[in-house]
């Protein structure tokens, strides 16, 4: 009987160990993440080891209170690695934020704070591999946590974007062909020790991952799948700009001051039945800026955003959402849109820092499933980044580095 309850003490704690780990979204308070590395474009910090980290978010509560956070080790597969703290970091995590700072001239009352690694606490990352940060508030409660991965320049990482190779998506459609090398380590038993990861427009929700190669030439790896590597083209996507508050900016259709000021975006159409056009986008990201603030981080306002999409109720069980990278491509209340059956369109407010945002609509199936393309359709023409990430675990390893990164984009798509 012991013996019993000992194994299945055991079998729970290995169990909750391999548990894959998910970013937890934050509280409604805490706006406006943004998390970089040196690409102030992308909100999925992609780090060469050594570069720095930042960290910047908002609490709309007003109490000025205290953040820590804590930093963590994952295998490829978002399952926490074996390795203790002092292998994988230098210095002590578990410490506050100190830098933070309140708004200033604004309707709405924030408290911005900032975070940035290394700092004289955490002095470096010693290792390549996934990470995530967690924030915690000072009952130690985790408020939100978020993924990022750090890479060692060691193998040479070649991404072409073609045409789906499929001739029933040929129009819908755009494959990555990858292919590896390295002069300076050689990859052993490829098939086991090594794993790719291909994210599109920095968004963790659509990643493609387990290809093994197809082939080798030598020390190279070639990855030229026909339907395995191809992801949904959707399309570009739309835009607004208020960095002016006051006054109608691109993509706003008038304004109000009530508590705070409303600002209404001119209601958008189905775009999936209309010929592809061209617009350029920054690939679902966002910028906080403000007109005449020396810094947005403080100055910027929040204003609420009206968004509204001309078209039918939707089938039961089905939902609209606006989805983008300004709340990390989440999908919860805070972004479901509400049926007008007076004016015949979908209807949903979002608080949200001035600035320039990208957003679209995606509908959620009954399943959980995100479907991109129902409103927007998906075009082999829309111009889309991705990046491949390449880890390598060698025989009797105790973790996954990232020993590669490559990037591509379909501005050069190819038959």
């Amino acid at each position: 009987m012991n013996f019993k309850t000992l194994f299945i003490f055991l079998f729970c704690i290995t169990s909750a160990f391999s548990q894959v780990q998910t970013e937890v979204a934050p509280p409604d308070y805490i706006k406006t993440i943004t998390f970089k590395g040196n690409t102030p474009e992308s909100q999925l910090p992609i780090l060469k080891l050594g570069e720095y980290l930042k960290l910047e978010f908002d609490a709309l509560n007003g109490d000025e209170e205290d953040y820590y956070y804590v930093i963590e080790h994952f295998n490829y597969d978002w399952t926490p690695s074996v390795l203790s703290k002092v292998e994988y970091l230098e210095g002590f995590d578990n410490q506050r934020i100190l830098s933070y700072e309140n708004s200033f001239n604004t309707l709405q009352i924030y408290s911005n704070y900032k975070l940035t690694i290394p700092n004289q606490r955490v002095r470096r990352l010693k290792i390549s591999g996934n990470y995530m940060i967690k924030i915690y508030n000072d009952y130690d409660e985790l408020v939100f946590s978020r993924k990022f991965m750090v890479y060692e320049n060691k193998a040479n990482v070649g991404v072409a974007i073609k045409r789906s190779r499929d001739v029933r998506t040929i129009q819908e459609k755009q494959s990555v062909d990858i292919s590896i090398s390295s002069t300076s380590m050689r990859f052993t038993n490829p098939k086991q020790t090594v794993k790719t990861v291909i994210i599109q427009n920095n968004n963790l929700n659509t990643t493609i991952s387990g290809l093994k190669p197809m082939y080798t030439i030598g020390n190279e790896l070639i990855y030229k799948y026909d339907t395995e590597s191809s992801f949904w083209s959707g399309n570009e996507f739309l835009w607004f700009e208020n960095k002016d508050i006051r006054a109608s900016n691109t993509g706003i259709q008038f304004i109000d001051l009530k508590e705070l000021y409303h600002n209404y975006l001119y209601t958008n159409v189905i775009r999936h039945n209309q010929p592809y056009t061209y617009n350029p986008d920054i690939n679902g990201n966002f910028l906080v800026t403000a007109i005449d603030a020396e810094n947005p981080s403080i100055e910027a306002d929040y204003v609420w955003m009206h968004f509204s999409l001309l078209v039918g109720e939707l089938s039961k069980g089905q939902e609209l959402h606006v989805y983008g990278n300004f709340n990390n491509y989440t999908i919860d209340e805070s972004t479901k849109m509400i049926f007008n059956a007076e004016d015949y369109k979908y209807e949903k407010q979002i608080l949200l820092k001035q600035g320039f945002y990208n957003y679209k609509y995606v509908v959620v199936e009954p399943d959980g499933t995100i479907d991109e393309g129902a409103i927007s359709g998906n075009f082999y023409q829309t111009e889309n980044n991705y990046k491949v990430l390449v880890y390598y675990r060698d025989l009797g390893a105790r973790y996954d580095k990232i020993v590669g990164l490559g990037e591509g984009n379909s501005v050069n798509i190819t038959n």
